[in-house]
């Protein structure tokens, strides 16, 4: 069975804020619609718009009692526009996650059969503990009539200056914090490492950017990473793919593989889930790969993958951590400047499209292959260059600013979360917070929450089905060599962990 989720933007909650905290302390409750977003293992539950109760459409009696009007007024609206429905009371408090009584079972049971005959969808209840505005959720989805019964939800997350989640503990039980993560937990506390560490975070892209964020994440203890990438190494990789070896080149090592390799050697968690996908994220498959992750870190240069993950930043409410490099050189080889850039793209940011990192107009064009095809590129205008390069000394940059992102949006340091895009010149060691805004009709963020209803701009990837292909053809001595090579890691791995070390293999 799929795990469950809800998903809001800072906006949406502050909207059922006011509908379920009162001034008098008493409970209340309200509807709202949601959007599903279906990965490989996750079911997601994003909220779209409250539903507010008309006179006596509930009663408050220090608690809440919804009526069946209001709910079936609520589904009817929610299957007018392809929607669920979310039914939402306030426990005023409490103060973490909350489980049901008897009483708010027996209600959302009620109501669960109707609900999904009208709108083809699950009912999903929630709770708000008002004392520290802690969510909870469940979705009914299991059996029929009177055996209907929830999934309880492992998470809801809150996107917005900052990204909150509450968690279930039931479901998803904090780590214990380890001797070799002390300076970390030291930096944010116990309980911001408990949720830290519980989130699944996905890197698509394992060049030099995404294998440094790979390995540093891995490192602050998180339980739960991906990484997504198609590419093999190879010779010219290997002055800025920093943990990649001359025998990963020989062996056109898949980076993903790579990337496992270092980021097991530096986990710090107790029990560190690291899994790696040779999928691209502009195939279907990609696409519900990440849908299953709580936060994403962009470390690609081409337009298609970017493209795709702008859009499900805003229409799965997934937020999307991006960065980037240009280095500018002057005709006689000399360098001129370097520039990096980064940014949190979420509801409430502008999309990559309107602070100029994305040229939509290219997205087309990759599609076609066309900026693969030498003939294509040689007629293409003066100065066109599609990727920019970059250097080793300098990529750390990158994974540096768009980690300080991470943390900005996830501790938010003295209250401060997502400090928006940013933007640093090496000539002049200038960092500019640069003040992009949304363009009027932003077909990309308008589209916010609409999860499977979302624009497709996935396909087939002739370029991640050629390097996949060639990474399986490659000559059996070469897959002889990786199998033992592999298996000489594993054994020095084992040697280290007796306290035994051997000279690398």
């Amino acid at each position: 069975m799929r795990r469950t989720s809800v998903a809001m933007t800072a906006a949406i909650e502050e909207a059922l804020f006011r509908r379920l905290v009162r001034d008098d302390g008493q409970e209340d409750l309200c509807l709202a619609t949601y959007r599903p977003s279906t990965g490989f293992s996750r079911f997601s539950a994003l909220i779209r718009e409250v539903v507010p109760p008309e006179p006596g459409d509930c009663l408050v009696h220090g608690n809440a009692t919804v009526t069946a009007s209001y709910i079936l007024r609520g589904a009817e609206a929610a299957q007018k526009d392809d929607c669920g429905l979310v039914l939402l009371h306030s426990h005023p408090g409490a103060s973490h996650w909350q489980t049901m009584s008897g009483q708010d079972r027996d209600c959302e049971a009620s109501y669960a059969n109707l609900v999904r005959e009208i709108t083809g969808l699950p009912l999903v209840g929630m709770t708000l503990a008002a004392e520290n505005c802690t969510w909870s959720a469940r979705h009914w989805n299991v059996g029929v009539g009177r055996a209907v019964d929830c999934t309880h939800s492992t998470n809801v997350r809150v996107i917005g200056d900052k990204f909150e989640v509450s968690w279930n503990d039931a479901v998803q039980p904090p780590p214990r914090s380890s001797i070799c993560q002390t300076r970390t937990v030291s930096a944010w506390g116990d309980r911001k490492q408990a949720d830290l560490v519980r989130r699944r975070v996905l890197v698509v892209g394992a060049g030099s950017v995404g294998l440094d964020v790979f390995m540093r994440l891995a490192a602050s203890g998180l339980c739960n990473l991906t990484i997504m990438d198609y590419d093999v190494v190879e010779a010219h990789n290997l002055d800025r793919l920093i943990g990649a070896e001359r025998r990963d080149a020989r062996l056109r090592r898949p980076k993903i593989h790579v990337a496992r390799r270092e980021a097991m050697a530096t986990a710090t968690a107790a029990k560190c889930n690291i899994e790696v996908s040779d999928r691209s994220i502009c195939e279907p498959d990609g696409l519900r790969l990440a849908l299953d992750h709580d936060l994403i870190f962009s470390c690609v240069d081409r337009p298609w993958p970017r493209a795709v993950l702008n859009s499900l930043a805003y229409s799965d409410l997934i937020p999307v951590i991006d960065g980037g490099i240009a280095i500018d050189t002057f005709d006689r080889g000399e360098m001129r400047n370097a520039t990096w850039r980064s940014h949190v793209i979420r509801p409430g940011r502008p999309c990559m499209g309107c602070n100029r990192q994305l040229d939509l107009g290219l997205v087309a064009l990759e599609r076609q292959g066309l900026l693969d095809d030498p003939t294509y590129i040689q007629r293409a205008r003066e100065g066109f260059n599609l990727v920019n390069p970059n250097v080793a000394p300098l990529s750390v940059n990158v994974t540096a600013s768009i980690l300080a992102q991470y943390v900005s949006f996830s501790v938010a340091p003295a209250a401060f979360g997502d400090p928006g895009p940013l933007q640093y010149a090496l000539s002049t060691h200038h960092l500019e917070h640069r003040d992009d805004s949304a363009r009027p009709h932003c077909a990309t963020e308008v589209a916010e929450g609409v999860g499977d209803h979302r624009v497709c701009l996935t396909g087939l990837h002739k370029d991640a089905e050629q390097k996949r292909q060639l990474s399986k053809s490659v000559g059996l001595s070469v897959r002889l060599l990786r199998l033992i090579d592999d298996g000489a890691l594993k054994i020095t791995t084992w040697l280290n962990l007796l306290g035994v070390c051997p000279p690398r293999l």
